[in-house]
């Protein structure tokens, strides 16, 4: 059982390596997700690693949305409505 464990985990860093760009937050989730799972009890350390990831990269989406719509709030528009031009 710890072998195919094992084995899962090894795929699973793995498959979070290979597609790191789109997967923000994954592996800071996964890791404590697992732990988390760990000592929820036996066999729920993938399932914690598992839904850690898919929270973290929730998490990173949102901070990224949030960090985006305050930068364009502080920045101001350059183009301004031309008071002079005809309608």
């Amino acid at each position: 059982m710890f072998k195919m464990n094992f084995a899962a985990a090894v795929v699973a860093v793995l498959t979070i390596g290979a597609s790191s760009a789109q997967a923000a937050g994954c592996a800071s989730g996964a890791a404590v997700g697992g732990v988390g799972g760990h000592f929820v009890g036996k066999g729920h350390a993938l399932a914690g690693a598992a839904i850690g990831c898919a929270v973290g990269h929730h998490e990173a989406k949102v901070q990224a949305r949030n960090a985006a719509k305050s930068s364009a709030v502080s920045t101001p528009s350059t183009t301004t409505p031309d008071s002079t031009a005809p309608r």
